[in-house]
């Protein structure tokens, strides 16, 4: 018998290189959570921009809300917001759910509850901050 690592003695389909890599049965490594913490350094800058922008206004009515919403700029920038605490909270969550929920088909239910939820609370927002930007532009 020649030399055969552990892996190959007892059939895993996990290569040596793959466990250096980091790539557990999800193929995902540390993607997930790199993707994770991109989202909350652009959560913490978004919001630092709009509440310092904010700060700066001199009313905070409709009129001048929507006046502010409606400059190229700020829409932008709430948009992207929108976008990143959404795919933010979504990341968090589905690990919650990957951790907590041990039924494949409750998990199955809860993470397909979660991306709908998601995707569409997204996009109401996004599509209220376009109605205010493209509005108060006229």
């Amino acid at each position: 018998m020649g030399k055969h690592t552990t892996l190959e003695r007892y059939g895993s389909k996990t290569t040596a290189i793959g466990r250096v890599r980091g790539l557990g049965s999800a193929h995902g490594g540390a993607h997930h959570w790199l993707l994770q913490r991109l989202t909350a350094i652009g959560n913490l800058l978004l919001v630092t921009f709009l509440v310092v922008s904010m700060a700066l206004l001199p009313a905070y009515d409709y009129a001048a809300m929507a006046g502010w919403v409606s400059q190229p700029l700020v829409a932008t920038a709430l948009a992207l917001l929108v976008i990143n605490v959404f795919w933010h909270a979504r990341l968090g969550l589905q690990v919650v759910i990957e951790d907590y929920v041990h039924t494949s088909g409750n998990k199955f239910a809860a993470l397909a509850a979660l991306n709908i939820v998601a995707i569409g609370s997204g996009a109401f927002a996004l599509a209220s901050i376009a109605r205010l930007a493209f509005a108060g532009a006229a």
